[in-house]
């Protein structure tokens, strides 16, 4: 079994000082300080649900950069949609949610160091599972609404597969756009506290207008 480096939950209000932690960091294979190490309450019961293997997060400058990458281009992805490109087309908004979303939690567990290749090995575009490591790491992003909206999505290709005539209806679990764009909005802006990402310029920030 190899080991494991887990983290303390940020708060909101906490995300300034794990900033400035990371910015002092030396670059590098490093592991992120933590004031407790409880790898049998947080990560190993979400690799034993999900029987994925275990994984040592290892924070590298390649991984740092390689999730300020996938977080920017989530925000890219998002800016159609939340400026209202797919109107009240349910089905294209949960697909194009779906890639947004994994993008996102992708550029979070990268930053506290989950390899790349176990990302693409074990959350594939299972947005349940990449929330629940997330969330087992420090996110801190414990919303209902998020985790029935992951649940709906997950996978989310299914939501861009042709309906053919004669297949049953999908249940889109009462999220409508209006609905799902603000839930992926406040998980994007989660993920940017948490890591300090700061948001790429053109984007829109209702909450945050000052960075760019």
């Amino acid at each position: 079994m190899t080991a494991i480096t887990t983290f303390r939950n940020d708060s909101i209000s906490g995300a300034a000082s794990r900033r400035s932690l990371l910015q002092v960091l030396a670059f590098g294979a490093i592991s992120l300080p933590t004031a407790a190490s409880r790898p049998e309450t947080t990560l190993q019961p979400v690799f034993s649900l999900h029987e994925d293997d275990r994984t040592s997060l290892i924070r590298t400058k390649a991984g740092r950069a390689l999730s300020r990458h996938r977080y920017k281009s989530a925000e890219i992805a998002f800016a159609p949609l939340e400026a209202g490109a797919f109107g009240s087309n349910t089905r294209v908004t949960l697909h194009q949610s779906g890639a947004v979303l994994i993008l996102a939690t992708s550029a979070y567990l990268l930053d506290v160091g989950f390899p790349d290749e176990w990302n693409a090995s074990f959350l594939k575009q299972d947005i349940t599972k990449a929330l629940a490591y997330a969330n087992a790491t420090g996110l801190g992003h414990d919303c209902p609404n998020m985790a029935a909206l992951s649940i709906i999505l997950s996978p989310y290709w299914k939501w861009g597969y042709p309906h053919l005539i004669g297949d049953p209806p999908m249940d889109a679990g009462g999220f409508t756009p209006d609905r799902v764009r603000p839930l992926v909005r406040a998980m994007l802006d989660r993920v940017a506290d948490v890591t300090g990402h700061r948001r790429p310029k053109g984007c829109r920030y209702p909450h945050d207008g000052a960075q760019a």
